[in-house]
């Protein structure tokens, strides 16, 4: 087993999130552009209610995995680690299999009673086989983030977006003769097809692996062993409950806000076929663009929790300290461009990613927010890998509750419609950005300096006004000129303060690209 570093490992997902979020959005472009925004829509509707099913399944045992694999992996107990991924894998593939079986059995009542939309239905039904799929997946991955491992999550991830990217394009076109619906399905085999390939090499990782392999047999069980075994059991209970819990009031609350866009654009007037194509823009197209960034922050989460288990574990406070300010900083400093680029030009980027541009102002009202959902990630991770995830499921409660309110107040005014929704979930990213920071804080005692906040601030402003320049000066009449040279100049001046502030220095620069050279053992 080859265990990275907090740093090494970070840089290996860190590398992959990368590729697969620009991998990714080539489906995201041409998509949409197969099955128009209605289509979207009618892609992405099932996606909440599948996201409370797999949050049940997959949202706290992966976490209880990793946390617990790194303390045994700190006591150097190769057979209690051994037997909590035996019963994680017996409890996922359990619940798997019983909810499958829900919802290819009630898919029909669901897409007609809960959805809003009965053309849902075939996408629905394709997407239900990727429950079992994405479980198991999600153990696998637990196992090898809580040993340190994350080339094969690494390498999962990018032959799962590589298999996807091909496969949605080609069914989604190949069923667009039979209607939207049916190329809508098509979209999900292809997501399918991914999924399966991401379990395959994951697989084979663990197949190939000298530690992986020896916990395949299971040895006769013993009064000792039972006794072992329900004690993992209780454990892996007892941290993957609240994080669940967690979860799925956040998941819970994505599906509310289906439901609640279509009905609360109902009442203002809207008809379904517009809801519906108006929804897929937001979750399709917007949601996606505000995400990109968000590779770095997750790659930092991912590495976050095993790092703070096996530091707590130590009663190592100074490590937790650094690493959770190594995170929030990066967070910050890396996702400010791109909220700067996304809020001054919105307009460009649907034009030129959607051929879109009516769907810049959803954009433009997201980006400044943004910033927040960088910053809430590393936040959460560290409330779950500190034995608190009760904190983190009051304090998504309180949000979720706030922008479900919300947007059945704003999105059912006819002045405001689908907009009212983006201002609900802006409040939301905040308040509960917010409110983990309080968690946080009280918790570990943990402050940062306030003149990093400033600092990247005033580097945000500056920037965002030489790219303001460059895009909407008439120096060129070749758009896409302006635009390219707007992004560089923006990242550039950018770079250039912030290195100027001392945020980022030359010598770290320096090792993080040489650690970059050595990245694969």
């Amino acid at each position: 087993m080859t265990k990275q570093s907090f740093i090494r490992g970070t840089m290996i997902l860190l590398a992959a999130g990368i590729l697969n979020r620009i991998l990714g959005f080539i489906p995201r472009i041409t998509l949409p552009r197969v099955i128009g925004a209605e289509g979207i829509g009618i892609y992405h509707m099932g996606w909440p209610f599948l996201s409370v099913i797999l949050t049940i399944i997959t949202g706290g045992i992966p976490i209880a995995i990793a946390k617990l694999i790194a303390e045994a992996e700190a006591e150097r107990n190769e057979l209690r680690i051994r037997s909590i991924l035996r019963i994680s894998l017996f409890l996922t593939i359990g619940l798997s299999v019983i909810f499958t079986f829900i919802c290819l059995a009630g898919a029909s009542w669901i897409t007609s009673h809960l959805l809003t939309d009965s053309r849902v239905y075939y996408t629905f039904l394709c997407m239900s086989p990727m429950i079992p799929v994405i479980g198991v997946s999600a153990v696998y991955r637990g196992y090898f983030q809580g040993r340190q491992n994350m080339i094969p999550t690494a390498t999962s991830q990018i032959m799962e977006t590589l298999i996807r990217i091909v496969m949605v394009l080609v069914c989604s076109y190949v069923m667009i003769p039979y209607g939207i619906e049916y190329a809508a399905a098509g979209a999900m085999i292809g997501v399918l097809a991914g999924e399966i390939a991401g379990l395959v090499v994951l697989a084979i990782h663990f197949r190939y692996d000298k530690k992986s392999s020896q916990s395949l047999p299971i040895a006769p069980m013993n009064s000792n062993q039972v006794i072992g075994r329900l004690s993992h059991l209780r454990q892996i209970l007892k941290i993957s409950v609240p994080i669940t819990g967690s979860k799925l009031i956040g998941a819970s609350s994505y599906l509310f806000e289906s439901i609640l866009i279509a009905q609360s654009l109902a009442i203002a007037g809207i008809s379904t076929s517009l809801a519906t194509a108006q929804y897929g823009a937001l979750q399709g197209m917007i949601i996606p663009i505000i995400l990109l960034p968000s590779a770095l922050t997750m790659s930092l989460s991912v590495s976050l929790i095993p790092s703070l288990s096996e530091a707590a574990t130590r009663k190592d406070t100074k490590t937790i300290h650094m690493r959770l300010h190594q995170s929030l900083k990066l967070a910050l400093v890396t996702g400010a461009p791109f909220t700067v680029l996304m809020f001054v030009l919105a307009e460009p980027i649907c034009t030129y990613m959607y051929n879109q541009p009516d769907v810049a102002i959803m954009l433009k009202m997201m980006a400044p927010i943004a910033i927040f959902i960088y910053f809430q990630a590393p936040l959460q991770s560290t409330l779950q890998a500190l034995n608190k995830p009760g904190a983190a499921l009051v304090n998504t409660l309180i949000g979720s509750s706030v922008k479900l309110i919300l947007i059945y107040w704003l999105a059912s005014k006819p002045e405001m419609g689908i907009h009212g929704a983006v201002f609900a979930i802006n409040v939301n990213i905040v308040l509960v950005t917010l409110l983990h920071w309080n968690s946080v804080v009280r918790l570990l005692k943990f402050r940062m300096e306030g003149s990093d906040f400033g600092k990247i601030g005033a580097a945000m402003v500056l920037s965002g006004l030489c790219s303001y320049l460059v895009m909407y000066t008439p120096w060129t009449s070749i758009d896409w000129l302006r635009f390219v040279t707007s992004c560089l100049i923006g990242f550039f001046i950018y770079l250039l303060i912030i290195t100027l502030f001392r945020l980022i220095r030359v010598k770290d620069m320096t090792r993080l690209l040489d650690k970059g050279k050595r990245i694969l053992p």
